[in-house]
């Protein structure tokens, strides 16, 4: 038999309480669980050499947050807290909240069995019993004679409790609750297996329950997204859960274990419906859109990874990220309806559209055009449609934005673009960068000589090494040449940089 003190047994392993107590398997709560895992995956990242905010960075590669938050993220999560993500609509909490689940710890050991993966330890161990106390299923079937009352964790003999590990997973440790008026508490308690109560003709016998989702969540983990929209009565179960790690649904003489660790999340306008008591056991985190440049560019390039969404040149989709830039910063969010116009979602689905819209005009590079057209495509997609007339002033109120500060977020994001080339690679020296000016004049109007470069190596050797860097930094793919992809880099730099490299491009901040 595997040894069941190994870290990480093999999902289907089996033992009994008796082989676990010998090898001194800890009773953890679900928080104390996530802490301990946390802070050794930490720890394995600073071993590698990772300073403390790549090694924070490095535990969430989907998600991009401000490094204070990240602070307040885990410092809640190493003290144990429950936690409200809130803020804009759009803006990564639901995106987190699952990031956090990726996280969390899978592995547990359960009482084989146990619709409620009780731990095998808290039926013959004293303390373990008051610290997680087991479910009346697990009570009855080991009491003398199927007896609850004459429950005792002392006199169960060990040997006699089999143990599984288990991998956590949907409604077995890990559940998902989507707020709204139609969830009631039965949702979360569970509800009466007909089937069940057939068979056993007694409804208050714990027996016929079918878990609700704060049972299928314990010993791991509870998300409840929106947890505004649930219902007053839904609100106060979950709170009994978060208050005491039981619940006791309705038509049940016993209560249930529900210890977790409970993510939440809430759009700023449903704030005001949360229960006091019950927002009073969730710690509070506001996740707002990134200010930084660089950090917006990361969540496009997450939300690009490992799609066929096309090429787009870098410069475009820089441009894009600054304009929802601009659009969050000069923009009320008073108006719910346009409130997700400035999206994160919005952020990733520009490059999508823009590069759509492009392959559909018959161009595999997408052009200025393009992109303007999949903005106007990817913000008018987030507008709140209410009525007719009120989409179309909203429409019109993205498309007359769009007009106005698309040019600019060009202009910027190809003098950043250029000025990155010309104090680095070229070193600032002149001479160097109009030499690759007027090779690439030559080679962008003529396609014969632009077709030359794959062949002849010796020709136009500063456009070549203009051509690797393109190549290197915006990875084209395989259906475009790095040579052809500069030339659509070279021809935006000549229209919006004019190859000029001035103070204010040698940063990223936004417009």
């Amino acid at each position: 038999m595997p040894d069941p003190s190994s870290e990480a047994p093999a999902p289907g392993t089996r033992s009994t309480a008796q082989q676990l107590r010998a090898a001194r398997v800890a009773v953890e709560a679900p928080s104390e669980r996530f802490r301990r895992d946390l802070l050794r995956s930490l720890d394995a990242l600073r071993a590698k050499g990772l300073d403390r905010s790549a090694s924070i960075r490095a535990l969430f590669p989907h998600t991009v947050l401000p490094e204070p938050t990240y602070d307040d993220l885990l410092a809640s999560i190493v003290a144990g807290a429950h936690l409200l993500f809130f803020g804009p609509s759009g803006a990564g909490k639901t995106s987190l909240a699952k990031d956090l689940w990726e996280l969390f710890p899978k592995g547990a050991w359960v009482v084989d069995g146990c619709p409620v993966l009780d731990h095998p330890l808290s039926l013959v161990d004293p303390g373990a019993f008051q610290r997680q106390p087991p479910c009346p299923i697990c009570r009855r079937r080991f009491a003398p004679g199927g007896d609850i009352a004459k429950f005792d964790p002392g006199a169960v003999d060990p040997a006699k409790v089999p143990a599984e590990y288990v991998r956590l997973r949907e409604g077995y440790g890990f559940a998902r609750v989507q707020g709204s008026s139609e969830v009631f508490p039965d949702h979360l308690t569970g509800n009466i297996n007909l089937r069940k109560l057939e068979e056993l003709g007694d409804p208050m016998n714990p027996l016929v329950l079918e878990p609700g989702k704060l049972l299928q969540a314990n010993r791991g983990f509870l998300l409840i997204d929106e947890i505004g929209k649930l219902p007053l009565g839904t609100q106060n179960v979950l709170l009994q859960a978060l208050q005491e790690g039981t619940v006791t649904p309705s038509k049940s003489r016993e209560s249930f274990p529900a210890m977790f660790v409970a993510i939440a999340t809430s759009n700023l306008s449903d704030l005001d419906s949360i229960n006091d008591p019950l927002s009073d056991r969730l710690t509070s985190l506001h996740i707002g859109f990134n200010e930084r440049h660089d950090d917006n560019r990361r969540i496009v390039a997450l939300g690009r990874t490992g799609g066929d969404g096309g090429y787009v040149p870098e410069i475009l989709l820089d441009a894009g990220v600054r304009v929802i830039e601009a659009w969050r910063t000069k923009t009320s969010e008073e108006n719910p309806d346009v409130g997700e116009v400035g999206s994160n979602r919005t952020l990733i689905d520009v490059g999508e559209r823009t590069s759509a819209i492009g392959l559909l005009a018959g161009r595999p590079v997408p052009s200025v055009d393009d992109l303007k057209a999949g903005l106007l495509h990817a913000m008018r997609g987030r507008i709140r449609a209410r009525s007719g007339d009120s989409f179309r002033q909203n429409e019109k109120r993205v498309a007359e934005f769009i007009d106005r500060y698309a040019d600019p977020a060009i202009r910027r994001s190809a003098g950043v673009y250029w000025c990155r080339y010309f104090t680095g690679p070229l070193r600032s020296q002149t001479g160097e960068a109009e030499g690759l000016v007027g090779e690439g004049r030559r080679l962008k109007d003529d396609p014969s000589l632009a077709a030359s470069l794959a062949s002849d190596g010796a020709t136009f050797p500063k456009f070549r090494t203009f051509a690797g860097y393109v190549g290197e930094r915006e990875r084209p793919g395989s259906a475009l040449a790095p040579s052809d992809a500069a030339v659509h880099v070279f021809r935006l730099l000549e229209e919006f940089s004019l190859f000029s490299c001035k103070e204010e491009d040698a940063d990223d901040a936004p417009l």
